[in-house]
């Protein structure tokens, strides 16, 4: 089969590897429909979230049919169209039992402190193949799966697959509740949909902060109030809006591979911090493989680390749903402290988050098609990655295609 492999930083190759097979009776083999890139890929590419093994099947959104089922997974059968959640868990264990589904003791088998078991990632979450591929081997799918219903398209649900509960999980984890100023810091797809939970859990006001004017102009179409900080300063912009109070809470959608400005009032303040962002980026990706425009790791690893605590109010709230990986050590904690903040972040709960998504879809109150910008078959899906890395105007949400 035709799938997506990581041999490197900057070496990402559609290669022809062996079908997957089930080696567990907990295992279900999926015919990959419709896959997706994210920006976490992007991270492994650039190399600002290291450990990965040479030859690992990058993706961790699909959408697809059922070919074959392990003897101990009764939920599901050859035919079922199902979501394929990005974290895998086994639905037994006390955290899973709990609705943490993100931390399962048993999925990662690294051991039960190893944190979060996901498609695609490095050795530490696993590893297991992704789903940029035709075929994909579902470990403990009983519970990693979730049935598509008639009325959802593939379209619709590959969505559901990560993005969509992920940012709901953020709206979540900044405990957003009814008439709450919202700041979401940055609106690619996570973000913007992130502005649209905000929102539906209660928000009355949300602002959008990112450099590039297509994502502001899709925000914008959300009804959110925009900032776009290359042209004024994001904590000088939010604190005059909330009367120098600041928002009620945070999310942070961006994570390790943040950009510092470019041009406007905020860039002169962020070169003075020039040094100290370098001295982040050597440490977060200390192997890179840079060539030309592509795979260059954001140069300002703590900005938005930096922004969320400046312009939250006191006691209030910020959710961190940005990948920041594990040798990404600066944060402003000392000014979070003084101001008694609360501060919460992971990787999402897939499969406590996803049903209800599910059903919101299903009944038609909310169409997350919108957002898909691109459409590629995995035939083209390095040229995509080129596309979508560069940070091009336009290039929000990418969807790869298998038929």
């Amino acid at each position: 089969m035709k799938a997506l492999v990581w041999h490197g930083e900057g070496d990402i190759r559609l290669d022809t590897v062996d079908d997957p097979a089930i080696l567990d009776p907990n295992d279900a083999i999926v015919r990959i429909t419709r896959s997706a890139i994210c920006g976490t890929d992007l991270h492994f590419i650039r190399g600002t979230m290291s450990g990965m093994k040479e030859g690992t099947i990058l993706g961790h959104e699909a959408v697809g049919e059922v070919t074959a089922v392990g003897k101990a997974v009764r939920r599901f059968a050859p035919g079922d169209r199902v979501i394929v959640s990005s974290t895998m868990s086994c639905g037994v264990c006390w955290q899973c039992r709990a609705g943490h589904t993100a931390q399962c003791d048993t999925a990662n088998p690294n051991g039960p402190q190893a944190g979060t078991c996901f498609f695609g990632g490095p050795e530490t979450t696993g590893p297991v193949n992704g789903l940029q591929a035709e075929y994909a081997r579902i470990p403990w799918a009983s519970n990693t799966l979730t049935s598509i219903p008639d009325n959802v398209s593939d379209e619709q649900a590959i969505l559901l697959s990560d993005i969509f509960p992920t940012s709901w999980f953020g709206a979540q984890l900044a405990g957003i509740q009814r008439g709450d100023t919202v700041a979401v810091y940055g609106a690619g797809i996570v973000g913007q949909l992130a502005i649209a939970s905000a929102f539906r859990q209660g928000a009355s006001r949300v602002f959008a902060i990112d450099g590039i004017e297509t994502r502001l102009v899709q925000a914008l179409d959300q009804n959110a109030d925009v900032v776009n900080f290359n042209s004024e300063d994001p904590v000088e912009a939010l604190m005059e809006a909330t009367a120098g109070i600041g928002v009620d809470a945070v999310i942070d959608a961006v994570g390790v591979d943040a950009q510092r400005p470019s041009s406007g009032p905020a860039a002169a303040k962020a070169e003075e911090q020039a040094e100290q962002f370098e001295q982040e980026v050597s440490e977060v990706a200390p192997e890179t493989n840079v060539q030309g425009e592509n795979w260059v790791p954001g140069n300002a690893p703590s900005q938005v680390s930096q922004w969320s605590v400046e312009t939250v109010r006191k006691y209030g709230r910020i959710g961190i749903i940005g990948v920041y990986g594990p040798t990404m050590t600066s944060y402003p904690i000392g000014q979070a402290m003084n101001k008694n903040l609360t501060i919460r972040m992971g990787n999402c709960d897939h499969r406590s988050v996803t049903p209800p998504l599910v059903d919101l879809v299903a009944s038609g109150v909310f169409d997350p098609t919108r957002f898909i910008t691109q459409h590629e078959p995995i035939s083209d899906v390095v040229d995509a990655y080129l596309n979508f890395d560069r940070r091009e105007e336009g290039w929000l949400k990418t969807v790869l295609t298998t038929d």
